[in-house]
């Protein structure tokens, strides 16, 4: 397996990493906003009826 973020060969030790450096470069894009989890929208709306309605009925 190959870290990455470099493509070196992993370390058990920082597994999926090769090193703590590309570990936290890593976390560091993560914490930065560069990775994202892709959502629908309108899913969590139709999941969520109640909370949708919740935030309806609360004054602005």
């Amino acid at each position: 397996m190959n870290c990455p973020i470099c493509g070196k060969d992993t370390s058990a030790r920082y597994r999926p990493f090769c090193s703590r450096r590309c570990a936290d470069v890593d976390l560091g894009k993560w914490l930065s906003g560069s990775y994202a989890i892709a959502c629908d929208e309108e899913a969590d709306r139709l999941e969520n009826p109640e909370q949708q309605q919740d935030q309806a009925e609360k004054p602005q």
